[in-house]
């Protein structure tokens, strides 16, 4: 990488597909912490209404391996179009279905649909963001997700609580009908890309150690996403989505830093740091004490590291993949990162509803120190490969 290279990031082609993912995240960090209170209100129990987003990812997970491969092969503008209209539709249903199987059963093939935006967004960025300035290009590009995820649960959880269910999933259709149109205006796919060259593969090693680590990071993030608003609730804050506010927050204060100043010509140097940096949120947050501020320090410091941890995994795996095949690794990047998710959505949201929130987000902080000693033989790995 030329961390001098003057080639522009903010192009129109990437203002579109930047846009594309703001309103993916805003949409769907709706949906979020929102679902598990709706389960609640459809009889389910606190350890229960976690469950949600861990079936949800799932069919994500899964799907992932397959929609990955499939946008190669039919080109990942018209996959991104096709998954946010059929997001459209099964939203629109979830605000009609009073029955907790009905919500269950759609959730693994929401899952699926979900995998097939974020693969194909993600590719389809890879081959925008000029290749001298990909970390860069990546840190910006991922601003928008944490922007949407700043705003999202506080959208969601106030059209829920003011509005009720229906009104908050009239406005998911809305939002994912103004993503659909949107994914019109981003720029065909390059005829030059050989759709029958991708197919389901096995992922090498490097693939499989980058995926490693961000599934112990996306347990925490898991339970975050279903849990965080919940525990604001339940504490009677005047703000209950502070950790997820903050928490994209600290990823867009990070990934602006970044986009700044870049991270010199050997990024990955910083993935330990970045590592760490995200657990110590998980710590702040098992604190048996404080309220608002504990929610908003864990929220920016998770926020923070776990943002860098992402975009220096994708830059190390757009590194190494050639773009006729970026949609499948991304499937399985993809696979690991819903994984976590629904591990910790599940198993963390388990012990929060049976015993405590302290005791769930603890073990969170747990695994998340798993990914550290990863993080650094990562690093050798990289380091030693380069010129």
């Amino acid at each position: 990488m030329n961390p001098e290279s003057n080639e522009p990031i903010w192009t129109p082609s990437f203002i579109l597909i930047w846009c594309f993912a703001l309103l993916t995240f805003f949409s769907a960090f709706q949906l979020f912490p929102t679902a598990p209170l709706r389960l609640q209100e459809l009889g389910s129990s606190l350890a229960e209404s976690g469950r949600f987003l861990a079936v949800f990812t799932l069919g994500s997970s899964v799907g992932a391996l397959f929609t990955g491969a499939i946008g190669d092969r039919i080109g990942h503008r018209r996959m991104m179009i096709f998954s946010s209209l059929v997001f459209m539709g099964i939203s629109g249903i979830y605000g009609f279905t009073t029955s907790l199987v009905t919500f269950y059963a759609l959730a693994p093939f929401h899952g699926v649909v979900w995998s097939g935006i974020l693969t194909s967004a993600s590719a389809k960025a890879g081959g925008i963001i000029p290749e001298s300035r990909r970390t860069q290009g990546f840190a910006l590009y991922g601003l928008a997700g944490p922007m949407g995820v700043i705003l999202g649960p506080t959208v969601g959880v106030t059209i829920y609580q003011s509005g009720g269910w229906r009104m908050e999933c009239l406005g998911l259709v809305l939002c994912f009908g103004a993503l659909s149109c949107l994914g019109l205006l981003i720029p065909k796919d390059p005829p030059s890309v050989d759709r029958h060259a991708s197919h389901l593969q096995k992922p090498n090693r490097l693939i499989l150690e980058l995926s490693s680590l961000l599934f112990v990071q996306a347990i925490a993030y898991g339970a975050m996403n279903s849990y965080s608003a919940q525990e604001g609730l339940g504490l009677q804050l005047r703000w209950p989505a502070a950790g997820l506010a903050s928490m994209g927050l600290g990823m867009v204060i990070m990934r602006i830093a970044v986009g700044i100043t870049g991270l010199g010509s050997q990024p990955i140097t910083h993935l330990p740091r970045m590592t760490t940096l995200a657990t110590l949120g998980l710590v702040v947050l098992s604190l048996p004490y404080g309220g608002l501020e504990r929610l908003v320090m864990a929220g920016l410091l998770f926020g923070a590291g776990y943002s860098m941890v992402f975009t220096l995994l994708n830059t190390a795996l757009l590194d190494t993949v050639p773009e006729e095949s970026r949609g499948t690794a991304f499937g399985t990047f993809m696979f690991a990162f819903d994984a976590g998710i629904g591990l910790g959505s599940w198993f963390l949201g388990y012990l929060i509803g049976t015993y405590s929130y302290q005791l769930g987000w603890s073990v969170g902080a747990v695994f998340m120190t798993l990914g550290i000693p990863l993080a650094y033989h990562i690093r050798r790995q990289r380091l030693a490969l380069s010129p």
